[in-house]
């Protein structure tokens, strides 16, 4: 099974920049970008629906999912420092003066 294309947020916006222009037919642009006509209309579409800050915002139905993750390895990275931070201070003050 051929592999899905993805494209950039900014990729899209160029694509659909070039499509209202007008210098070249849609058909013609989509030839030349390699993707498939309708794409153009659907992201000129999603452009028009949504704000142009959240529109695209990454590339495909998992980003939700891949930031998710992200944000909870970074938040255990951090918990596993302060874990060993602790471990050091409680070594420290288990010894005894001298």
């Amino acid at each position: 099974m051929p592999k899905r294309n993805t494209f950039s947020r900014e990729f899209k916006l160029e694509a659909i920049r070039l499509m209202e222009a007008g210098d070249k037919k849609p058909a013609e642009l989509a030839r030349e970008l390699g993707v498939p006509r309708n794409k153009l209309y659907l992201w000129r579409e999603e452009l028009k629906a949504k704000d142009s800050e959240t529109v695209f915002p990454g590339s495909g139905r998992r980003r939700g999912q891949d930031a998710d993750l992200a944000i909870l390895k970074r938040d255990n990275e951090r918990l596993r420092e302060e874990v060993e931070i602790l471990k050091k201070a409680a070594r420290y003050f288990a010894r005894e003066p001298s």
